[in-house]
């Protein structure tokens, strides 16, 4: 009888308290006027403009009945400013709608969360992408490299990372991971060729190993695009060019209904190239993809979204210099003219939000993705085999499972405000064909090198604080990946039917802090531990391999912005890595190798002095060296050195648009013992473009001066028929030379 009484003096304090809160606080609602999104975060100004207050993660916000009538001011990054007269009339203006303005570099904040994604933003819509090359190159200082004109993933580079195709870079879709582990052809394969470019509305990115929510090959950096949920309009797009090149888009705006809160889409491309070399690449690529998105309640959003791609191409391989050197070949020819292959992903992906309460929230995410990877290959050409050659092939086909479940709450303190957000979630990659074969111009086997079954299960979970007060933010955070691995290797008749396993856990702690000196400089200092996981065909037969090999490091920089039209960020950092993956082309497979240290700085530079002209430029500095060799031969191979990237765009005469981009990628070592080097190279593209409200057309001039330069460059020991012994030198893809693309839109 005592507790009933109690809890019923409980409940007449909560009920009185929300009267006396609704008696003395007015509640009010902010939405994104396109999308119906709550937006968290805004800045308030009430009292006359005398105080201040954030809106909530359900987008609400509260002002005291004893200012009222006020006018107030509501600013949020990337919107018109609104000012919102509020009386005490509970019938009128409960929900306010801010209008999406264009990025200004003289809009992005400094000192917010969101600062990463908002200058990608601005560089987005000062210069479109319309490939998967282009969206990369998008991300201040990752560098790429093609070497199979658009079928294989992208070679890339960052923070003094060879990192193959994506070893020690975390790629990400909408949250969904891109990478894949124990991968036929390296660890952490990231093809992203399932993205229409069009459909990517920001790139969200982190450099370094200090984001609790990045697990699994986020050592060197995250990447994460992000898809638009709705189009104003439909549009259709012919692109055509040089080398027999044709595009062809459409994105259909199949439902924008305001009132219902809802929106759907689907976008379908197909892409055709020759290419420039001798044997025609007959390239082929067909995508599609559909999103659909609703809010239920004010409290609830769901979102569902597919996507398929579906491409084929013959490539002209890595060819020696001397092969080119001594006429053999021409820098347009191949050793081995049957290389090539084809390679399809389907993704589904669902994502759920509720908000609990303007201080807390839950997202749930979970995916299915379909892949299958065919791919010929021949490095070495008759250094094994004198006869056949040495042509190898890597298939790859599983299914892959995921699902993430992540939950935020904030808490009002004296003076201070706390963040709290926690997460688990896993996936499971089934197996079923993973292959590295002998064979001769595709159609004949001659060994079976490696045949493999298995599945590979990450659970993970995370948890940390973002506390703010005064000037200062500081960020610990800790993660844990727990993995299972289990592999049934197909060659070995005597292993049993369960296979052999492994498991193995990794703890990544995290620490990062900020100081906002004032709202043009802020100084941060962020420090963590990450991992990339090791090939299961390593670790499941030798017990001893370190299969979560770790990474430390850290980052102090700036960002300035000393006035409106100009951002600098300034970075020094450093990185330890337990242990380095070396590609074997010989083999085709993934090699651990020792430990190795990098430091380095970086430099990213955004000025827009007009309103129509828009300048941006990345610079970066990385110095890479094995920690346990000799000095002399502990030259980390291949690793960048020092890469640039930038663009310059001018808006004129109503319409049209002018932009010159650039790339610099500079010499760096190719082995150990830095006796061959690669070549560097500078390249130039120029964009014309001319926009109107309901069409345009561009024009796009690729490597604009035609330089001679080698995208993918590797030492390689190969043997040419006719030769006596095996050379090592340089064998390198050639970049594309000059060529023209023309496109033209219509929206409707």
């Amino acid at each position: 009888m005592k507790i009933t009484k109690i809890a019923a003096v409980f409940l007449v304090m909560a009920f009185s308290g929300k009267m006396m809160a609704q008696e003395t606080e007015k509640q009010l609602l902010i939405k994104d006027a396109d999308d119906k999104f709550p937006i968290a975060d805004a800045l308030v100004k009430f009292d006359h403009g005398n105080s201040h207050t954030h809106t909530a993660a359900d987008g609400t916000f509260a002002v005291p009945l004893k200012s009222l009538p006020d006018t107030l001011v509501i600013s949020r990054q990337g919107y018109d400013e609104v000012k919102w007269v509020v009386t005490n009339d509970e019938d009128k203006n409960k929900v306010i709608f801010l209008q999406h303005k264009p990025f200004q570099i003289s809009e992005v904040a400094i000192n917010h969360s969101s600062f990463l994604s908002a200058i990608t933003k601005v560089d987005l819509n000062k210069f479109p992408v319309n490939s998967a090359q282009d969206l990369l190159r998008k991300v201040p200082g990752l560098f790429i490299a093609q070497h199979a004109g658009g079928g294989k993933a992208e070679q890339l580079f960052l923070r003094g990372f060879d990192a193959d195709h994506g070893t020690d870079i975390s790629v990400n879709v909408d949250g969904m991971p891109v990478n894949i582990v124990s991968h036929a052809h390296g660890q952490g394969y990231s093809d992203l060729h399932f993205v229409i470019p069009e459909t990517v509305n920001n790139i969200d990115f982190g450099k370094g190993a200090y984001y609790m929510d990045r697990g699994d090959f986020n050592t060197a950096g995250y990447v994460d695009f992000q898809t638009y949920n709705g189009l104003k309009s439909s549009m259709i797009k012919l692109e055509g060019g040089s080398f027999n090149s044709k595009r062809v888009l459409g994105m259909f705006n199949i439902l924008h209904d305001d009132l219902g809160r809802k929106n759907a889409y689907i976008a379908a491309e197909y892409n055709y190239t020759d290419g420039p070399f001798d044997v025609k690449q007959n390239f082929n690529r067909v995508n599609i993809f559909g999103k659909y998105n609703q809010w239920l309640t004010d409290k609830d959003y769901f979102n569902i979204q597919f996507s398929t791609f579906n491409s084929s191409w013959n490539a002209s391989g890595q060819i020696p210099e001397r092969a080119v050197d001594e006429g053999i070949i021409g820098r347009w020819g191949s050793i081995d003219p049957t290389e090539g292959g084809k390679t399809s992903r389907t993704n589904l992906q669902m994502n759920f939000k509720h908000i609990i309460s303007p201080s807390e929230q839950i997202d749930a995410m979970a995916f299915y993705s379909k892949y299958n990877f065919n791919l010929y290959s021949d490095f070495t050409f008759n250094l094994k085999d004198k006869d056949h050659g040495d042509e190898i092939q890597q298939t790859d086909g599983r299914n892959i499972y995921g699902a993430e479940v992540k939950y935020t709450k904030t808490f009002a303190l004296a003076n201070s405000s706390l963040n709290w957000t926690s997460g688990m979630g896993l996936r499971n990659d089934d197996i079923n064909t993973l292959q590295l074969n002998h064979v001769y111009h595709r159609d004949m086997l001659l060994d079976r090198l490696s045949d493999v079954t298995g599945t590979e299960t990450n659970l993970h979970a995370y948890s940390g604080l973002v506390w703010k007060t005064g000037k200062w933010t500081i960020n610990p955070a800790l993660r844990v990946d727990h993995f299972i691995f289990n592999m049934h290797n197909l060659l070995d008749a005597e292993q049993l039917p369960s296979g052999q396993s492994k498991e193995a856990t990794r703890l990544s702690p995290k620490l990062n802090f900020s100081y906002a000196q004032n709202d043009n400089v802020m100084w941060f200092l962020k420090t963590g531990m990450g991992f990339h996981s090791n090939d299961l065909r390593v670790v499941v037969p030798n017990k001893n391999e370190n299969t979560l090999p770790y990474s430390i490091g850290a980052d102090f920089g700036v960002r300035l912005h000393p006035f409106k039209s100009l951002i600098i960020t300034p970075a020094l950092w450093y990185m330890d890595l337990q242990q380095e993956f070396v590609y074997v082309g010989d083999d085709a497979v993934v090699e651990p190798s020792g430990k190795s240290r990098r430091f380095g700085a970086d430099l990213g530079v955004r000025f827009q002095p007009l309103e129509n002209f828009y300048l941006n430029a990345d610079i970066n500095y990385s110095h890479a060296r094995f920690t346990e060799e000799e000095k002399g031969q502990d030259y980390v191979p291949l690793a960048p050195v020092v890469t640039s990237t930038g663009s310059v765009n001018w808006d004129f005469l109503n319409g049209f648009s002018l932009g010159l981009q650039y790339r610099y990628l500079g010499a760096r070592p190719a082995v150990e013992d830095n006796s061959i080097r690669t070549k560097a190279y500078f390249v130039n593209d120029l964009m014309l473009s001319y926009n109107r409200q309901k069409w345009g057309a561009n024009l796009q001039l690729n490597n604009l001066f035609n330089v001679k330069w080698n995208e993918a460059q590797f030492a390689t020991e190969t043997q040419l028929k006719g030769e006596a012994e095996p050379i090592t030198d340089l064998t390198y893809t050639p970049g594309s030379p000059f060529g023209v693309r023309v496109g033209v839109y219509y929206k409707f």
